[in-house]
């Protein structure tokens, strides 16, 4: 093989290793922070996996909010209609977070608890993300409970 074709053909190869070096780091990055949204039900299922970190939406339970005095530390449960989870989070709450709300918390199991790194509470009584609507969509069928009205608002795209 003549020396020029020799050190072009090296170039090539070089430059296909470090293109699949570069989509495999991107790969793994994005597979990192993808956290998926589950249901208190599809979690005790085990469909979220043990060590993962996801999305746990639901309902704030009546009477299960408490926080210790003097502490930034609450807990309470998010429940689905089927299933419900204790979750603990240790930081400043949204202001519209309460109880009977829609919440949508960020975090990961430890043991039988879901802990909270980050949590969502419903800003807006026409809006909700569609993949919440539509596990609550199924929650509301499956006990027979009417769906509240479609808002007008805009969803976001």
């Amino acid at each position: 093989m003549n020396p020029v074709r020799r050190r072009r053909l090296l170039w090539v190869i070089a430059l296909v290793v470090a293109a699949g070096i570069a989509t495999a780091l991107v790969a793994m990055a994005l597979q990192r922070n993808i956290a998926y949204l589950y249901t208190p039900a599809e979690v005790l299922r085990g469909e979220a996996g043990e060590h993962a970190r996801f999305r746990l939406g639901g309902m704030v339970a009546a009477d299960s909010f408490k926080r210790a005095p003097g502490s930034l530390e609450a807990s309470f449960l998010v429940t689905d209609g089927d299933a419900q989870l204790p979750v603990r989070y240790t930081g400043i709450l949204p202001d519209l977070f309460r109880e009977k709300q829609a919440v949508v918390a960020t975090g990961r199991m430890q043991g039988d608890t879901f802990v909270a790194e980050e949590i969502l509470a419903k800003h807006d009584e026409t809006y909700m993300p569609k993949e919440v609507a539509d596990k609550m969509g199924v929650a509301h069928k499956k006990h027979d409970v009417q769906a509240p009205a479609a808002g007008t608002g805009k969803e976001a795209r």
